[in-house]
């Protein structure tokens, strides 16, 4: 869920997927880890390697994804690059203990496409979520599954002058980083108050499976 460390991913998610024995489940956590002011990269590989382990001992198939460098989406993040380049590290290290596959979405230049991310620059916008999924099913082998997740966009013309661009990053400043920075002095999440919108987990039937109503 939106906000959530990668310690509370495997606290409040992990036995609750357990429980559902699925055929396959994705693991996706520490990104919000390396936005804090103590990121520790051992940590979260610790928690990533107890879900890894955890799900695939009973027989199921995990995939995961590595996370873009955000210093190519927001400019003010340029200093979290190694700390993005740190997760992605122990991403495929852990993955690799267990046989986990990986959708290797940070490493492709269109992952930084401002057009995949959403208004905020820290969550996907829908056709980040599509590329992200086309990237998942790739990496699980799914019938009609590509690479063609990963082509980049056709150039967007003209490019922004100086002044436009300058505007535009001072009205992500004013709508979304001072926020951000508020909610750090203040404790806050911006997942706090939010609830998932399937906040129980449930198996998910396809639709030709499921009994006629």
């Amino acid at each position: 869920m939106r906000g959530k460390l990668a310690a509370q991913v495997r606290e409040e998610q992990l036995a609750a997927a357990l429980t559902l024995r699925p055929d396959v489940a994705t693991v996706i956590a520490g990104v919000n880890d390396l936005l804090r002011p103590r990121f520790d990269p051992a940590s979260v590989g610790a928690h990533l390697d107890a879900m890894f382990a955890a799900l695939t001992e009973q027989g199921t198939v995990v995939a995961t994804v590595t996370v873009p460098d955000l210093g190519r989406v927001i400019p003010a993040a340029r200093p979290l690059s190694a700390r993005i380049a740190a997760l992605n590290e122990v991403i495929r290290h852990r993955a690799g203990r267990h046989g986990v596959l990986v959708a290797r979405v940070g490493d492709h230049p269109v992952s930084a496409d401002p057009r995949l991310w959403a208004p905020d620059r820290l969550h996907c916008g829908p056709l980040g979520h599509q590329r992200i999924a086309e990237a998942l099913a790739e990496a699980l082998g799914l019938p009609g599954s590509s690479s063609d997740w990963a082509a980049e966009l056709p150039t967007r013309t003209p490019a922004p002058g100086p002044m436009t661009a300058f505007a535009t990053e001072w009205q992500w400043a004013r709508g979304f980083l001072g926020p951000w920075l508020l909610r750090r002095l203040t404790g806050r999440s911006s997942g706090d108050g939010r609830v998932a919108k399937r906040p129980q987990l449930t198996p998910v039937v396809p639709a030709e499976a499921a009994p006629a109503p």
